[in-house]
């Protein structure tokens, strides 16, 4: 179906129509919950339009071999419960970690019995660039995943977060353009953008190495991916919540006025894919995520679980922690493209032979302004209950209960 078509039929705006052809199915569900967005009959036939694109995501890795650094981990976990039952032909889990691999042989065999057998698991560390050849061979395609996400611990063993997030970003980009890899997308964070603490320092590099690898690497395509907090994520705090409201403890909570944007995993995955099928060689790209205060969340965590939002207790800001997070920096505004749900920000190939830029000047900067926590749109407590609800991880928790 055309654009045209598309927006007969349903009635959209030019600009609705262009969006909806670039992103998947999860990306739009919020229609289900809008009526003032949507009619039934529009809704009917978006619902059709994106399953066709949703079933393109999986069209394009049919048959490849797909590696996912840092595998055993949440993000690893979404990938393989989007993707193992398709006619994908092998997902390879590299990991360090011995225990979550045969945690996780166990889980999914038992899920998955019929597709298992697509699962490859590969003990490696991505700071080891021997291990990251050795994992290379045959593979088509990379989510390079593997990182130090704790922001206190990335403070106190900077050198550990420097090891992992910047050198092992160059080890997997090495192997994978030496072995011809098609292309590679790495997951980078909100924090990279003015970062203060070493995670986010760590991963602004990560970056940086991702889009001077581009620049030499021949049929390999490198693009990164910016994001805000995944919620119900390894490490994340509404697990931790949730807990202290079934311990019968009151939850705590950093800064109440605290902003930050929160996506689902699935948001993450199709934030990747949409990089995976759009972005072109040294892209970055980031999603327009909507954001919350941390005292809304947990407020909306002890509706969900019987907490007492009375008692909810203030602990003071951590270790490299910021009032607010930045997803897209004025500086990178200059280059930025506006793509309906997305920014892509491109690579800046010029060369170090500044001088001509004296002669001949530069392009006039993009009109867009720095995209952060405090100035997205800012979710109110029913919706970012709607939104925490709607998670798997919450409906399995919610479920222990009965």
């Amino acid at each position: 179906m055309t654009l045209k078509e598309l927006r007969k039929m349903c009635n959209l705006t030019q600009k609705e129509a262009a969006e909806i052809t670039k992103t998947s199915l999860r990306s739009f569900v919020s229609y289900e919950s809008d009526e003032d967005l949507a009619d039934q009959l529009k809704l009917q036939r978006i619902k059709e339009l994106l399953k066709e694109y949703a079933d393109n995501d999986t069209n394009i890795l049919k048959g490849k071999v797909l590696l996912i650094t840092g595998g055993t981990g949440s993000f690893g976990n979404a990938v393989l419960n989007r993707f193992l039952t398709t006619d994908i032909g092998e997902i390879r889990i590299f990991s360090r970690d011995e225990k979550k691999q045969d945690d996780m042989r166990h889980e999914y065999q038992a899920k998955y019995p019929e597709h298992f057998q697509k699962i490859k698991f590969y003990i490696g560390d991505v700071r080891s660039l021997e291990s990251c050849r050795s994992v290379m061979k045959g593979v088509d395609y990379i989510f390079h995943a593997a990182a130090l996400k704790q922001v206190p611990s990335c403070e106190f063993f900077p050198m550990e977060a420097v090891k992992t997030n910047i050198i092992g970003t160059d080890n997997i980009l090495t192997a994978a353009i030496e072995e011809g890899v098609k292309c590679v997308i790495c997951l980078s964070t909100d924090k990279a953008a003015y970062p203060i603490n070493a995670m986010g320092i760590t991963k602004a590099i990560e970056e940086k190495v991702a889009i001077a690898k581009s620049r030499n690497s021949g049929n390999t395509r490198i693009c990164c991916t910016r994001y805000g907090n995944v919620m119900c994520s390894r490490g994340s705090v509404i697990p931790l919540w949730i807990d202290q409201i079934r311990a019968g403890n009151p939850i705590t909570l950093t800064e109440p006025s605290m902003t930050r944007f929160i996506m689902s995993l699935d948001e993450a995955v199709d934030l990747v894919l949409f990089a995976f099928e759009h972005g072109e060689n040294g892209d970055l790209l980031i999603q327009k995520a909507p954001a919350c205060t941390i005292q809304t969340q947990a407020e909306a965590v002890c509706e969900l679980f019987g907490g007492k939002k009375e008692d909810i207790k203030v602990i003071g800001i951590r270790h490299g922690e910021k009032m607010y997070e930045t997803l897209l920096t004025n500086e990178e505004c200059a280059k930025a493209i506006d793509m309906g749900n997305f920014y892509r920000v491109p690579a800046d190939n010029r060369g170090l032979n500044y001088d001509k830029y004296f002669k001949e000047g530069d392009e006039k900067r993009n009109t867009l302004t720095e995209f952060n926590s405090n100035n997205t749109r800012r979710l109110n407590l029913e919706e970012t209950k709607a939104k925490i609800a709607s998670l798997q991880y919450i409906k399995d928790r919610l479920a222990e209960e009965k």
